[in-house]
């Protein structure tokens, strides 16, 4: 009899957390409308507005060459690359080749069908400028995969900056987004 209770209330708490996410992912909206949201960043912040399985804004943008990109992996952790257009992208795959995929074969074998992509309070893409130059010159290479040290967002942190840093999670990148670009990070569904 207690099992059943306990999934009860896991199911709840579950509940709760969804319909939570959902009323900021809501409010960070509006306030974006009303151009009242955060707009500089600061040092140590992860994501403004993250990318969200359960709530996926008001406002899809398109997506622009040189910008960073992300999908979930089975709605866990987030997966990045540096988009080159025309239905291409670069990542680094696991097993540590550099390559140039279609959107398709980044979302395969992920969860989700949705792409994100980095943008500023005013929906506007945040590339940098020699991003989409680094992330060519990249594909074929080889990297020593780690999934803590150097994996796909230190691959996209070295796109944006030419500099090799060791990020361990999706929140030091977005730190790492928001202090080159001076600017809160927010994270827009694509349109695909």
């Amino acid at each position: 009899m207690a099992l059943p209770l306990i999934w009860l209330g896991a199911a709840a708490i579950g509940a709760a957390l969804v319909a939570e996410e959902r009323k900021n992912q809501k409010d960070i909206a509006h306030k974006r409308m009303q151009g009242k949201a955060k707009s500089a960043h600061s040092h140590g912040d992860s994501a403004e507005l993250a990318p969200s399985l359960w709530h996926t804004g008001d406002k899809k943008v398109a997506l622009e060459p040189g910008a960073i990109i992300c999908c979930f992996v089975f709605g866990v952790i987030e997966h990045t690359g540096i988009w080159l257009g025309e239905d291409t992208l670069v990542e680094l795959h696991g097993s540590g080749l550099v390559r140039a995929i279609s959107i398709e074969r980044f979302l395969a074998g992920r969860s989700g069908s949705r792409v994100y992509q980095a943008c500023n309070h005013l929906h506007q893409p945040l590339v940098g400028n020699n991003v989409l130059e680094r992330a060519k010159e990249a594909i074929f290479s080889y990297r020593e995969y780690d999934l803590l040290d150097n994996n796909c967002h230190r691959f996209v942190c070295y796109c944006l900056t030419g500099e090799e840093k060791a990020l361990s999670s999706f929140s030091k990148l977005n730190n790492e987004i928001g202090s080159y670009f001076k600017e809160a990070i927010y994270w827009d569904e694509a349109i695909i």
